[in-house]
């Protein structure tokens, strides 16, 4: 009787799996990495929370509904970031999900820090982008490959779900 060859079938990539290939490629030193896991968070809190102060119309019948606090243009951010990361790795987008309560908590705190006083919420999250994409750029700078601006684009939007999948990775975890 004849032995039939196995074959093992390859699961075709997906499109975060290339991502994440092109990224590992991208970014392999090690202090590299550590500025993208700390300052990636926190330009993603700086972008979030500047769309989240841009003034959003006060509709009258949100009013009536007692439903005008709890839009603004970061929750249509939020949502389309949401639907992006939830094409691409639905159990990462989760994760994400977790994060982005995490970061409109801190960013409803600095609101009230604002109303008492404090600095405008605007400012506080666009010095936190500007500082984070300098580090990002210093850090870049210490890799032996340089990308275009198009890809280092694609990595600010891949890039928080890219540190989630380490973590998924460690537990292993399915994403």
């Amino acid at each position: 009787m004849k032995q039939k060859k196995k074959v093992q079938e390859v699961e075709p990539l997906r499109p975060v799996d290339k991502y994440f290939a092109e990224l590992d490629a991208n970014f392999q030193d090690p202090t590299n990495r550590l500025i993208q896991a700390i300052f990636l968070p926190l330009l993603f809190f700086g972008i979030m929370g500047c769309i989240w102060m841009i003034p959003f119309p006060q509709f009258e019948f949100l009013v009536k509904l007692n439903w005008h606090t709890f839009l603004n243009w970061g929750s249509f951010f939020i949502a389309i970031v949401i639907y992006y990361y939830l094409k691409l790795s639905a159990t990462l987008s989760y994760a994400i999900l977790f994060s982005i309560g995490g970061m409109s908590f801190f960013i409803v705190q600095l609101e009230y820090a604002q109303k008492n006083g404090g600095p405008a919420v605007i400012w506080v999250c666009l010095g936190i982008a500007l500082l984070a994409i300098v580090a990002l750029f210093i850090g870049k700078g210490k890799e032996k490959t340089k990308i275009t601006g198009q890809q280092f684009l694609q990595f600010l939007l891949v890039g928080p779900i890219w540190l989630w999948h380490f973590v998924f990775k460690k537990l292993n975890i399915r994403y």
